[in-house]
């Protein structure tokens, strides 16, 4: 049975599938369909914490799903803009556990993600997959990974 690690930017597939469908994505029907057979190493969601209680109860049902909610505080900065990046920790985390699966996971349109998937493979012989709406995943990173899957109507609520 293939290993299989889960990485989400909870942020990045909020605004995409909003984006492009006005939907939102049904995490469990993914879940379902990611770890048919295979062995779920880690699962972890990356996501912005405002701390309202309609975020609270999406973040728990992430957890009730299985994965692993990690929160970094919404910073609103001086002229306006927000700052929330996960692009690191995720970095990090997928590279401390790619030695130990044969799948890595990864749900998110964001180029600056094709390098990593690009190294693991090179470097542990991991496969990578990506899960993005076709319209709004860079190409770099759908070419970076062995298995692209289009987010569509099958993963929409």
């Amino acid at each position: 049975m293939e290993k299989i690690a889960l990485f989400v930017d909870v942020q990045n597939i909020y605004y995409t599938t909003k984006q492009a469908y006005q939907r939102h994505f049904d995490y469990q029907r993914f879940w379902n369909q990611a770890t048919a057979n295979r062995e779920v190493v880690a699962a972890c969601a990356y996501a912005i914490d405002k701390g309202d209680s309609k975020q609270r109860g999406f973040q728990d049902i992430l957890r009730y799903i299985g994965f692993e909610v990690k929160l970094k505080p919404y910073i609103q900065r001086r002229d306006g803009t927000a700052k929330g990046d996960w692009d690191v920790g995720i970095t990090l985390d997928v590279m401390e556990l790619a030695e130990q699966v044969d799948v890595i996971t990864l749900l998110s349109g964001d180029g600056d993600f094709d390098l990593l998937l690009a190294k693991v493979h090179q470097r542990y012989g991991v496969s990578t997959e990506v899960y993005g709406v076709p319209a709004l995943t860079a190409p770099s990173l759908i070419n970076a990974s062995q298995r692209f899957i289009a987010i569509d109507d099958k993963l929409l609520l």
